[in-house]
């Protein structure tokens, strides 16, 4: 899935892009999660861990779904 819808306007390469969508594909399989809604909030937080430098798609995933799941939006 494009992460392109929910970069707001966040200035990033072809690359960081392709790297993004896939750690929110990733995610949304590890949440079992479909929608809109999920894909935004899943994305923001995604981006809010790339914000910090990282670019694995492996470690975006698991920074989002730390995050989530502490502030008890999906999961555990």
């Amino acid at each position: 899935m494009s992460i392109g819808p929910y970069l707001d306007g966040l200035n990033v390469d072809r690359e960081t892009e392709r790297l993004l969508g896939l750690a929110l594909d990733m995610t949304r399989v590890a949440l079992e999660l479909e929608g809109d809604l999920a894909s935004r909030i899943i994305a923001k937080t995604i981006i809010e861990v790339a914000k910090a430098g990282e670019r694995n798609p492996d470690l975006l995933c698991e920074g989002a779904l730390k995050k989530l799941r502490q502030h008890h939006l999906f999961g555990d």
